[in-house]
């Protein structure tokens, strides 16, 4: 076996939001899976602990570790494709942006995805990922195989149809949040490339919270946004067309998603950071510049927009029909405390999936997300969200700030124990942990 092709020693990482940092005792970057297994095998020698990372979208320390940072952006590309089953094979370092570009000029599409396309295909999986869907879930619930360096540098391919071993490492390994190994491939289930129309439309909190039932079933992929300190909303509908291509033209295209979305929002949340009396009367008048559009295109176009301003962020997963009320007391606690909150709250649903440790599995889920503008105070906001979150048996999102541990963990996720269980017999020595693993799997 060859040495890693880049190492680093002593630099300090830092996640996309600024909210995590790590100095790892070095960082590689292997070229093949033999570098990536023969670097996992090193560190247990030396009694490193390893973790992999990809674009640190992730607000929570998920990837911190003073050990070894695994770092898989040379392991990336499409491996395989094949169009009579339906599947690519990616490399695990692969960003989500060039997956669906690639898989675009072939003809494909995933079938469902987030709101954003900078994370690594790896990274984005195995947080739980996941977009808006009535009948489509995570990106996730769209792996079909996967393959991952286990703690004594052995390569696990891990299916359905496999041994008895790869089917529970599938079920679990999905949504690993880096506890089960590092992943090194990812086999997804594509369709041939389709056309998605949006239909993006402000509506009131009182109507869409009442009516809520009625757009998830009327829509492929329903969301709405409503805005702190206002009773204004904005929906997003999202259902496939026969086309043709009809984007929003480059005036409305530049207002919506680069002045509105990134430019005037980025000043906005500067302006409220340091004035934040002045956030509702903001929050006010940006919710009422929203107007109504319609546009059609091939689903990463629609389904992904660019997101520049930092933030932080925490979601929950609610059983579906507990949203409403969740969403309801959670706008009575704002409107009747200080808090000053500049960014909406996204509202987006998934089906109940197979996922041991995903937040939409057994159940049907709505999940509520809520942000603070980085470097303003956010734990008084976060903690009373929580508070109500919990109490309708909330899952946190694993990438996503939150504080819950494994006692917490083990009461919503009735298929904990399988994981955990799993853990035990993959890497008993818990060369995969750290502090965050820690407390929400246990030791």
């Amino acid at each position: 076996m060859g040495t890693a092709t880049a190492t680093t020693y002593g630099s300090t990482w830092r996640n996309w939001a600024g909210n995590v940092t790590a100095t790892p005792a070095r960082v590689v970057t292997p070229a093949t899976v033999g570098e990536l297994q023969e670097a996992v095998r090193r560190a247990a020698e030396e009694g490193l602990r390893v973790k992999a990372v990809g674009t640190g979208h992730s607000f929570t320390s998920a990837a911190a570790t003073d050990g070894v940072l695994v770092r898989p952006q040379a392991l990336a590309g499409i491996l395989e494709l094949d169009r009579a089953a339906g599947t690519v094979k990616v490399a695990a370092g692969t960003v989500l942006k060039d997956l669906n570009r690639a898989l675009a000029a072939q003809g494909l599409s995933l079938t469902n995805m987030g709101d954003i396309m900078e994370q690594t295909v790896s990274g984005a999986t195995g947080t739980g990922t996941h977009g808006t869907g009535r009948d489509s879930a995570s990106i996730a619930a769209q792996i079909r195989a996967l393959e991952l360096v286990t703690a004594d540098g052995r390569l696990l391919n891990c299916s359905a149809e496999g041994t008895e071993e790869e089917r529970a490492a599938f079920a679990a390994a999905r949504i690993g949040i880096g506890a089960l190994g590092v992943v090194t491939s990812i086999t997804f289930a594509v369709e041939p490339l389709f056309f998605l129309t949006a239909r993006e439309e402000p509506m009131r909190f009182d109507r869409v919270t009442a009516e809520f039932e009625e757009h998830f079933a009327e829509n492929e992929h329903f969301e709405f946004y409503w805005f702190p300190h206002t009773g204004n909303c904005n929906t997003k509908r999202n259902n496939r067309s026969a086309g043709p291509a009809a984007p929003p033209g480059p005036v409305s295209a530049w207002v919506e998603d680069e002045l509105l979305s990134n430019g005037v929002f980025q000043a906005v949340n500067s302006l409220g950071r340091a004035v934040p009396s002045a956030i509702p009367a903001i929050a006010r008048v940006a919710s009422r510049a929203l107007s109504a559009r319609t546009y059609t295109d091939i689903p990463y176009k629609v389904f992904t927009s660019p997101r520049r301003v930092r933030f932080v962020e925490m979601e929950y997963a609610l059983p579906r029909e507990r949203v409403v009320p969740a969403l309801r007391e959670l706008k009575a606690v704002v409107d009747r405390s200080g808090l000053r909150i500049s960014f909406p709250v996204e509202v987006r649903t998934a089906p109940a999936d197979d996922i041991v440790l995903s937040t939409a599995s057994g159940r049907d889920t709505a999940y509520v997300a809520v942000h603070m503008y980085r470097g303003t105070p956010y734990q008084a906001y976060f903690t009373a969200a929580e508070r109500i979150f919990t109490a309708y048996e909330g899952r946190p999102h694993w990438g996503k700030v939150h504080t819950r541990d494994a006692e917490y963990l083990a009461g919503v996720y009735p298929r904990f124990g399988e994981f955990t269980a799993l853990r035990d017999r993959l890497d008993p020595d818990r060369l995969f942990a750290n502090d965050y693993l820690r407390r929400v799997l246990g030791d």
